[in-house]
């Protein structure tokens, strides 16, 4: 599987996964959160892998009554505040599979199998 970097484009550790990738040679997809966000499955894939949502939520994002109604609503109606606002999710996510980090983590990256480079 390619690795998928989930990202906003003025996000600076979004470009610094970008260049840490790309000057190993692994091919990524980068996916834009601002225009298209991420799926409900890929949510949750990346929310068990990280530790939970929330590990994704980005305590410094400018809609801070986002972040502030995220805290404190029931964690079931989370996931669902999250997919409606991925402005509040903390970027690069990076997913591998069933693989996932949140932020920027190259010491985390080393350790994944990514000798596939196609």
């Amino acid at each position: 599987m390619r690795v998928q970097i989930f990202g906003k484009s003025k996000c600076f550790d979004t470009k610094k996964a970008e260049r840490y990738f790309k000057e190993r040679g692994i091919s990524y997809q980068l996916i834009d959160m601002a225009k298209k966000g991420m799926s409900r499955g890929e949510l949750r894939s990346v929310a068990q892998a990280a530790g939970g949502l929330e590990a994704l939520i980005d305590e410094k994002a400018k809609d801070q009554a986002a972040v502030m109604l995220l805290k404190y609503l029931a964690a079931e109606d989370r996931e669902e505040k999250l997919l409606e606002n991925p402005q509040v999710i903390r970027t690069p996510v990076v997913r591998n599979g069933r693989k996932a980090t949140v932020g920027y983590c190259p010491e985390v990256w080393k350790g994944w199998d990514l000798l596939d480079k196609s």
